[in-house]
């Protein structure tokens, strides 16, 4: 089952894509989709409904961030043996967690804009993970039974701001429009191994990154494990869990970073795509 929200901000609906690959209202049977309805018991409620009576949504609304009120943006770190080994990083012995700020969530398809005086804004296709249970002190033998889905996030970073002014990644990694997730969240029935997911990031119609969820160092349910070792984790709290080879910081002979009109288009299998254009903060106070 593909979870949609849709509409503008300020107005934005619960939907779902049916069969046939058509947006459908889920307002009469939903509030939104958020906490409260990512649990199995509420997802098989939604499951059950006769997708042909719940109404086609009309034109090419915005997809708006896949989950309402998100509690934590967890973040992990050099996840995948063949990114570390582009960059030249030791390999974690422990996963490396950092956070996003909720105020860089945007839609699959937002604008991505530049920070004033960013020069190293740079790509990440990442597996995002949403937590439909309560977890703590999980086993990895029973992680994967807490999530209610899996989504595409892009973890956009200022390598200048992440790695050069004095402090954590999240620095780098929480200025607004950073955090573009969907378009929908994908039910853990539809991905029976998210180990297996072949991912791409292209920029501008070029490959940049090209990998498979089965090069993570730690494995997806390893991580939910972990973390919930440290905190309570929480319905509706989204982890997005690293990313392949292939970001613009490790490109050889020189490192290529985002500028102003760039198109990136990120695809994980089974998962939709998401296409960003690239502005640049014209903010005034």
């Amino acid at each position: 089952m593909k979870l949609v929200r849709y509409g503008n901000e300020g107005a934005v609906r619960p939907g779902l894509i049916d069969v046939n690959g058509v947006l459908r209202d889920l307002s009469k049977h939903v509030e939104d989709i958020d906490g409260r309805v990512l649990n199995d018991q509420a997802l098989d409620k939604i499951r059950a409904l006769d997708q042909t009576n719940l109404p086609v949504v009309t034109g090419t609304p915005r997809f708006a961030p896949i989950v309402g009120n998100i509690g934590k943006f967890l973040c992990i770190g050099l996840n995948y043996s063949d990114h570390a080994m582009e960059t030249g990083a030791t390999i974690p012995e422990h996963p490396i967690l950092f956070f996003k700020a909720n105020s860089a969530i945007v839609g699959a398809n937002d604008d991505v804009i530049m920070p004033r005086g960013s020069t190293h804004t740079d790509w990440e296709v990442e597996l995002g993970v949403i937590i439909g249970s309560s977890a703590k002190y999980i086993d990895k033998k029973d992680a994967l039974n807490y999530v209610a889905g899996y989504c595409i996030v892009n973890d956009v970073s200022e390598r200048h701001f992440q790695n050069n002014l004095t402090g954590q990644w999240t620095k780098g990694k929480s200025c607004d429009t950073f955090g573009p997730t969907g378009p929908w969240l994908v039910t853990r029935d539809e991905i029976p191994d998210p180990q297996a997911l072949n991912m791409s990031l292209d920029v501008n119609g070029e490959r940049r990154q090209t990998g498979n969820t089965s090069t993570m160092i730690f494995s997806v349910a390893e991580i939910i494990s972990h973390l919930s070792q440290l905190m309570t984790l929480l319905p509706g709290d989204i982890i997005t869990t690293g990313t392949p080879p292939g970001v613009g910081a490790a490109m050889k002979p020189n490192p290529i970073f985002l500028k102003s009109g760039d198109v990136m288009e990120l695809h994980i299998e089974g998962l939709g795509h998401q296409i960003q254009t690239v502005g640049q903060d014209e903010y005034q106070a």
